[in-house]
């Protein structure tokens, strides 16, 4: 079998959720870096990873990489790259993308031309034309410079990963599905436990877990770019990754997955877009306060995003409504609670000390995922008094 490399990128301080999930899909990751993990596959897992990855933003085909301190190694090491493996002699091909971090070339306009000239030259020598239309399929490019490592990826799934589909309705300041999906991962939470989101905004919490407890891929209901690349993957290859994900989905089990928020226009937006989901069934979203957070269960789990003060008016109010949740959380003593801001100051006004504080980047925001741990709950079969003594 040949073997490809394929590059996952993922929210920075997240790459251990992403490399779980592709281990368990049955691929060997080969590195792990900031903001990405690469694994080995061949073309039927560009289809599987695009498919059922939740916490990367794109799967790409790492077409080659090496040293270039200037241009001159720039334009030839790429024209050295078998640009004929990947791309047909119609292909439409540019450079998305070109990020630059600590490297000796950093104008990205320049690293495109470069690049872009480079590969056109090997494709002459190699389909023998002078001139090519580019009238075919997609083939877009990234290109990432770090300290002088160059690394060509062509991108397979076009519209980013986080792009479900089921979003058509946002509320302010809405909280990506795939950082959704990751710090769900991040935590013990399981489908027999109660999760609940007292800041739900658009559903994206309770929309990633249900679709989790579902068995739900993520990518079942859209498409992607390389479903264009006939050369390189048959289209019976998505059929399967597609069939596979539909005979996963089982929404027989009821979990208690609850959101809420004190506006009623956004809890009708998350209704909208639980139904687009195809969850709506499998979530209770109800427009309430985060004062009258309450739940009759034990250990169950609270995973939120709540407001963090983007505006100087904003940030005044911070401290009295992150008392308030912190009076909230004291309320549900058995539960464990997981919290992603950017305030800094939050543990102080909540009046609790979280066990973990990971930084985490959404963008080029700098984030925390507070994290407080509740006790475990009683084992099944046990002496409820004595585990509770």
């Amino acid at each position: 079998m040949n073997y490809i490399e394929l590059i996952a990128p993922c929210h920075f301080g997240l790459e251990s959720v992403l490399k779980r999930e592709i281990t368990d899909l049955g691929y060997e990751v080969s590195r792990v870096e900031d903001g990405k993990v690469t694994f080995l596959g061949d073309w039927e897992a560009v289809c599987i990873a695009n498919v059922f990855l939740r916490t990367t933003e794109r799967v790409l085909v790492k077409a080659g990489s090496f040293q270039a301190k200037t241009f001159d190694e720039l334009f030839e090491n790429t024209r050295a790259v078998p640009w004929e493996m990947y791309l047909p002699e119609d292909a439409k091909f540019w450079v998305a993308k070109a990020n630059s971090v600590r490297s000796s070339l950093f104008s990205p306009s320049d690293i495109q031309s470069i690049i872009k000239k480079a590969i056109v030259e090997r494709m002459k020598g190699k389909y023998h034309r002078s001139w090519f239309d580019e009238t075919g399929a997609s083939f877009p490019l990234r290109v990432t410079l770090m300290k002088d490592e160059v690394t060509l990826g062509i991108d397979t799934s076009g519209v980013s990963l986080h792009k479900r589909g089921y979003r058509k309705l946002t509320a302010k300041a809405p909280i990506t599905e795939t950082l959704a999906a990751a710090l769900i991962l991040l935590t013990p939470w399981k489908k027999d436990r109660i999760l609940v989101d007292p800041f739900c905004g658009s559903g994206t919490f309770p929309i990633e877990a249900a679709m989790i407890a579902a068995g739900m891929a993520p990518g079942m209901n859209r498409t992607f770019l390389a479903q264009q690349w006939t050369n390189l993957i048959p289209e019976s290859a998505w059929s399967s990754a597609f069939e596979e994900a539909r005979e996963n989905v089982d929404l027989s089990f009821r979990p208690d997955i609850q959101g809420y928020d004190i506006d009623p226009a956004v809890i009708r937006a998350a209704r909208e877009n639980a139904q687009n989901a195809g969850v709506d069934s499998l979530i209770h979203l109800q427009q309430r306060p985060v004062s009258a957070l309450s739940h009759s269960g034990k250990y169950g789990f609270i995973i939120t995003n709540p407001p963090y003060g983007e505006r100087i008016e904003e940030k005044e109010n911070l401290p009295s409504l992150y008392r308030e949740i912190g009076e909230a959380f004291s309320r549900l003593d058995t539960w464990s609670k997981y919290l992603i801001t950017a305030y800094d100051q939050a543990e102080q006004y909540l009046g609790m000390k979280a066990a973990k504080n990971r930084k985490i980047y959404n963008g080029m925001m700098k984030t925390y995922f507070y994290q407080f741990p509740g006790p475990k709950p009683p084992a099944r079969g046990a002496k409820r008094n004595v585990q509770e003594a």
